[in-house]
């Protein structure tokens, strides 16, 4: 593991101040190093998973807390470098976890560090997400018959990043490359030729979609979600793919005639990560796969004699993982609506991305930060709109996760006609209750969060 430059010059010298705070770390008891620690629920959940038998982990964050702002006590650090392994996220969301690596890949041989960050660059959003992809439809009454489409640029769903564009005929770009075992979603603006722009999503009168334009692939998978389309790959290959404009289920305008090609490859390339990225990757049971396997193999170095069995208890849990993803997929193709309402922190952008909802909340991607009348009023708004009955909550944010909900909560069920509301973990921490049933991420995911979508969004 090579840790960034950035972490390394983070640490200063708060990783001294830390190192002092623990005690002298010069003499750990590594000799006898046995176990590992995990910085928070998730990475601790999966890293007992991959190691079985072979390893023991403890999680450096109690059952009841989030571990998102949340500061060690005194003796942690010391007690992690006495152990084998040390799984973290290299983010400044936790700067302790990277403040105790650096201090440990400067001083200590015996300990092997895995970075879960290591890898996911192409996977990263920027917390910054207004882009030329969420231009405002014009406020017109389209003749879809007659509509005329002067251009469409497509963009990555995900980042909001162009991609490329049809002009006159002519593309310019294409669509990314597409790697085997993972996906791309693509949306787009499309402007007639008066350059208004056309609402584009499930319930509104326009719809993107796309096919092949010719021969198809069984190496590509293709889905339209309404706003989007996701192009799933499974073996290298090449295909042409049109794509379509759709009002009442037909076809109103194409690029059959000047359809652009798609490669599947075996991998990305290797792209710089955005400055500070979302760092809630935990929650997206897709780049959870590639987490879990970046831990197979950094266990697999610090104990060969183990490695195989790291990796079949990897590939049996990212089929788990995999199982999630789809019940994500089925959910919100049952849903009448794509958008709810969550009384919290902006952490689900991961999962709104890769399966085509919204999730409209009062505060940013931090749980500290004020929520105002204005927002207050933004989501009363939202929640009439969309006819919305059930509000949801992060469990996490209250005194008793088990039974208060947050203030915010109260205010719309009195000021709007939703009618209950339900908890949406952000899989950051563990409650006791919880934690007493034996869940670990895919428990939380499948007997709270999925759930709760379901009713929050109409699935049900």
């Amino acid at each position: 593991m090579n840790l960034s430059r950035r972490s390394a010059l983070r640490v200063g010298m708060g990783s001294l101040a830390l190192a002092t705070g623990a005690g002298c770390l010069s003499e750990p008891e590594q000799s006898n190093a046995s176990g590992g620690y995990a910085a928070f629920f998730p990475l601790w959940d999966w890293a007992r998973h991959v190691s079985g038998d072979a390893m023991e982990f403890e999680n450096a964050v109690d059952t009841g807390q989030m571990g998102h702002g949340w500061e060690p006590p005194s003796d942690l650090q010391r007690d992690i470098a006495s152990s084998r392994v040390f799984v973290y996220l290299d983010t400044e969301q936790f700067p302790w976890a990277s403040e105790f690596a650096a201090e440990f890949e400067r001083n200590y041989d015996t300990i092997t560090l895995i970075d879960c960050m290591d890898g996911l660059e192409n996977h990263l959003l920027p917390i910054e997400t207004e882009t030329d992809a969420d231009a405002d439809p014009a406020s017109h009454d389209f003749d879809a018959a007659a509509v005329d489409i002067a251009r469409m640029t497509l963009f990555e769903y995900r980042t909001g990043e162009e991609v490329g564009s049809w002009h006159e005929g002519h593309w310019h770009g294409g669509v990314p490359n597409v790697p085997v075992g993972d996906e791309v979603a693509i949306t787009a603006v499309f402007e007639d030729d008066e350059g208004r722009v056309l609402p584009l999503g499930t319930d509104e009168q326009f719809q993107i979609a796309a096919d092949f334009a010719g021969e198809a692939s069984d190496a590509l998978e293709i889905d339209s979600y309404g706003d989007h389309v996701v192009l799933a790959g499974s073996e290298t290959a090449q295909a042409r793919v049109a794509f379509e404009l759709v009002a009442d289920g037909e076809t109103v305008w194409e690029t059959s005639e000047e359809p652009p090609t798609v490669s599947v490859v075996e991998e990305l390339e290797e792209t710089t990560a955005p400055e500070n990225a979302d760092p809630h990757v935990w929650l997206d049971p897709v780049i959870a796969q590639d987490i879990v396997e970046t831990i197979a193999e950094g266990l697999a170095d610090a104990d060969p004699d183990n490695a195989d069995t790291y990796d079949a208890n990897a590939a049996a849990y990212r089929e788990e993982l995999a199982a999630v993803d789809e019940k994500l997929h089925e959910l919100t193709d049952a849903a009448d609506r794509t958008v709810a309402v969550f009384a919290g922190h902006d952490s689900y952008r991961y999962l709104e991305r890769r399966y085509g909802f919204e999730l409209r909340t009062p505060a940013g991607i931090s749980p500290d930060e004020v929520q105002s009348s204005d927002d207050i009023s933004e989501l009363i708004e939202v929640v009439e709109e969309h006819d919305i009955e059930t509000i949801l909550y992060d469990p996490f944010e209250t005194q008793d996760p088990g039974e208060d909900v947050p203030t915010m909560v109260d205010v719309l069920l009195e000021e709007t006609d939703a009618t209950d509301s339900a908890p949406l973990t952000p899989l950051e921490g563990n409650t006791e209750e919880w934690d007493e049933a034996g869940y670990g991420w895919v428990e939380q995911m499948e007997s709270v969060n999925i759930p709760s979508l379901k009713r929050a969004l109409g699935a049900e």
